[in-house]
């Protein structure tokens, strides 16, 4: 019986062999890529095995299943990302643990990480979310809102911009996800021509298990793959 550390390395080993291909589609290298696996339905043990096999950026989409899954990995060889929905009363636990918050979706969420950063003395890398597919159960910020977000953003002093993240529409397949990630890449590319040097727009976070290699071929830096990763294992 193959364990859950030889699958998920075969897994692995198959995931990044089409992130490869799907990069040099995009006439780039597949260095350019960062993987991120979603342990958001893999217990314990699966996410030990992805560790083992390699994985060093996890992910979770509920604050309260990080908190509790870096609490069981640690988090000295693991870097922890948010792509999920955080709350305001979530900040304060959140923070310590994060190396990248994918989800900042609001102006309210930015000043309460901003506040909590400032009063812990911590730099919180984050991500803006975009509903560049305007599904109204996606959260993230209207593409029309962007430009106006540059003067309270280079108002933060311990929150910093990295780029932003988008998720496809649940609708239309493969070609409307490869239409709501070359949105987000131009708006980037948009807004790299206004904001302030000092707002990085540099990481695209876009593409799941189901869209990944189209997500690359569109410009992402940042894939979130869950079950593609775990398949197989319980």
């Amino acid at each position: 019986m193959t364990s859950p550390v030889a699958r998920i390395a075969e897994n692995l080993r198959r995931v990044r062999q089409r992130i490869a291909e799907a990069a040099a589609r995009g006439g780039r290298s597949e260095q350019e890529v960062m993987l991120v696996a979603v342990t958001k339905y893999a217990g314990e043990l699966a996410a030990r095995a992805a560790i083992d096999a390699g994985c060093r950026h996890l992910g979770e989409s509920r604050p309260q299943e990080l908190w509790q899954k870096a609490g069981q990995l640690g988090i000295d060889d693991v870097h922890w990302h948010l792509v999920g929905h955080l709350q305001r009363n979530k900040v304060a636990r959140t923070l310590p643990l994060v190396w990248l918050i994918h989800s900042v979706d609001s102006l309210r969420l930015v000043h309460s990480i901003e506040s909590e950063a400032q009063r812990a003395d911590l730099h919180v890398p984050v991500l803006l979310e975009v509903n560049v597919s305007r599904d109204e159960a996606k959260h993230g910020f209207a593409p029309e809102e962007l430009p106006g977000l540059a003067g309270p953003l280079s108002q933060c002093t311990h929150l910093e911009v990295r780029g932003l993240m988008a998720m496809a529409g649940r609708l239309g397949g493969l070609d409307k996800a490869r239409r709501d990630f070359a949105a987000l890449r131009g708006l980037r590319d948009e807004l790299q021509s206004t904001w302030p040097e000092s707002l990085s727009l540099a990481e695209l976070s876009m593409g799941m298990s189901n869209d990944f290699e189209a997500a690359i071929e569109e410009g992402a830096t940042i894939i979130r793959l869950g079950s593609v990763l775990f398949e197989g294992v319980s």
